[in-house]
């Protein structure tokens, strides 16, 4: 079993409802395995930690840049939510050791994991909005996804993919790529897509990921890199 009380220090917030915790850390696959487990899994909370997120950082972005054009503080704000960076913010909390999930999701690996601690990542800010209030879930974003946005200006990373290659293909090939759906998988409420991006009738690229949206601006960075 987790050591919950550790993960708490480590994120230096504790929660008032432990069950609130276990629940943001508590994958749908566990319950398979621990139908007597006394919480739900974390998709309620991760569908309101996401809005939640999504609120602070626009708060902080939009008070932070006072000239900034919207456009750009979109391309800030999408850089900083998808779920690569989300992921890797778990990683940096070592949030996967403390995840509830069942024998077969824990041997997950590549873009599959990512999305697991991305949603956990977004779960946890959900649990710590409703025990903590809004005020206290900003500075746990403030100090655990904003210090990112340095980084995210200085690599370019916040510009957007689809927007890139589709100037590069017009300039080079006179052409607007165009998406399309390849597979989907997993089941409703967790679904990963994977699309191609084409040049005319010519496969380029595929990318993948839990949104139709994910998956194209992933697939618009492979085609970017092949034509680098």
């Amino acid at each position: 079993m987790p050591d919950l009380a550790l993960f708490q220090r480590s994120i230096g917030f504790s929660f008032s409802n432990n069950a609130l915790l276990r629940e943001a850390l508590t994958h749908r696959s566990y319950l398979n395995e621990r139908p007597d487990w006394d919480v739900p899994n974390n998709e309620r909370l991760e569908f309101l930690g996401d809005a939640v997120l999504e609120l602070a950082v626009t708060e902080e972005l939009f008070h932070r840049f006072p000239d900034q054009q919207e456009g750009i503080l979109t391309s800030y704000r999408a850089a900083l939510v998808n779920y690569q960076i989300l992921a890797k913010i778990a990683g940096e909390i070592q949030l996967e050791a403390f995840i509830f999930l069942s024998r077969g999701e824990a041997k997950d690996t590549g873009k599959a994991r990512e999305v697991i601690l991305a949603n956990a990542f977004e779960a946890l800010v959900g649990g710590l909005y409703l025990d903590r209030g809004y005020a206290e879930v900003k500075k746990f974003i403030l100090t655990r996804v904003m210090v990112h946005l340095a980084e995210i200006i200085a690599e370019g990373s916040f510009k957007d993919a689809k927007s890139l290659l589709q100037e590069k293909a017009q300039s080079v090939f006179k052409l607007t790529p165009k998406y399309k759906v390849l597979r989907e998988t997993g089941p409703d409420h967790d679904r990963i897509f994977t699309m191609g991006v084409y040049f005319g009738e010519k496969l380029i690229a595929e990318g993948f990921g839990p949104s139709k949206q994910d998956a194209e601006l992933e697939a618009a960075k492979r085609a970017l890199e092949g034509m680098n």
